[in-house]
């Protein structure tokens, strides 16, 4: 059953999603999962087929080698909350277009700003460039790419927020790559964990009652 028509999605950053023709042609909006009390934001690049039919990200082989490398670390889905840059899924999962960003990410701003993470884990090229790039869509091109940027945190503030950033490679990459970027991103989480201790929060935050993010 599809979620498009749920009245929790009336508000103007899901308007923008609802007006563009990956929301026509999609199953259902990809709006995230996870703990949204944690301190610790992933964000990837767009739903892919099982999680238009699911409604939730990181289902397929992506989702099921995250869970992987996320035990490999000690953590799991209580200790992080996983959002999208994109809402719907592209067709033939082609990579976002610039219209789309600017027209989906005003709802991922709403989800941080409601969660207050303390750090941002950017999952792969597109996430990190649009965080690098301030959300400047039209900047993003000129930002470095995962590979020399994974692992290093910075200070980043965009449209009135601030957070620290660790760019992250993609879980779908890892699949293909796993024996050189395996090692790699459990030392980048060790870093995200590392940062999290040094902000007062040695566990990350679990309470039973849960804020939505819409």
């Amino acid at each position: 059953m599809s979620n498009k028509n749920s009245s929790e999605f009336n508000f103007p950053e899901a308007e923008l999603v609802k007006s563009g023709e990956l929301f026509r042609n999609c199953i259902n909006v990809v709006v995230g999962k996870g703990n949204v009390n944690a301190d610790i934001l992933f964000v990837g690049e767009a739903p892919g087929r099982n999680e238009d039919i699911r409604g939730e990200p990181f289902v397929g082989a992506a989702g099921k080698n995250l869970d992987k490398l996320l035990l490999s670390v000690g953590l799991s889905f209580d200790d992080i909350y996983v959002a999208n840059i994109l809402k719907c899924r592209p067709p033939e999962n082609r990579d976002p277009l610039s219209e789309e960003i600017r027209a989906h990410t005003p709802w991922l701003l709403k989800q941080i700003r409601k969660m207050k993470p303390k750090v941002v884990c950017s999952l792969g090229n597109y996430a990190t460039k649009f965080f690098l790039a301030r959300g400047d869509v039209d900047k993003m091109s000129s930002q470095p790419g995962i590979t020399s940027v994974h692992g290093k945190p910075r200070e980043v503030e965009m449209n009135g927020l601030r957070f620290k950033l660790i760019p992250l490679f993609h879980p779908a990459a890892i699949i293909y790559n796993r024996t050189k970027l395996t090692p790699l991103w459990e030392e980048d989480m060790e870093i995200v964990k590392r940062e999290i201790r040094e902000k007062g929060n040695v566990e990350v935050k679990r309470v039973e009652e849960q804020k939505r993010l819409f």
